[in-house]
C-alpha cells in the first residue's frame, strides 16, 4: 500500500490504528492541521480529497493565502569543511552554491 496521498499539490500520511479500526492521516508539510480518516482507501481518499477542498474553501472565504505543501526552500546545516569543499566545488564548475546542493540532493534520491 502506497503510505502517502496526493491531491491538489497536497500530500497526506497514510496511517492505521488497529485500536480504533479506521485509516487516518493528516496533510504533511504544512503549518495548519488538516486531517481525515475512513474505514477503507476509498473513503480515506474521499475523506483527504474533502479536507483539502474545505481548507481551500475556508482559506478563500477568509482572504487568506493557502500554505502550499514544499515552496522549494529550507536551510541546510553543513560542517564548515564540508561547505567550504561544496563551495570549491560549484566554483570550480562555473555554478552557484544552490545549483550544486540541488545537483547533490538530485544524484541522491534519484529524480
Amino acid at each position: 500500500m502506497n503510505n502517502v496521498l496526493h491531491y491538489k499539490d497536497y500530500y497526506g500520511t497514510v496511517e492505521y490504528s488497529e485500536k480504533d479500526g479506521i485509516l487516518f492521516g493528516k496533510v504533511i508539510g504544512i503549518n495548519s492541521l488538516i486531517s481525515y480518516e475512513g474505514k477503507s482507501i476509498a473513503e480515506l481518499k474521499n475523506d483527504f480529497e474533502g479536507a483539502v477542498d474545505d481548507y481551500l474553501e475556508m482559506c478563500r472565504e477568509q482572504g487568506m493565502k493557502p500554505e502550499k505543501t514544499y515552496k522549494g526552500s529550507f536551510n541546510v546545516r553543513l560542517t564548515p569543511e564540508l561547505h567550504r569543499e561544496l563551495a570549491r566545488y560549484a566554483a570550480i564548475r562555473g555554478e552557484t552554491l544552490n545549483s550544486a546542493v540541488e545537483e547533490a540532493v538530485k544524484m541522491y534520491i534519484k529524480v
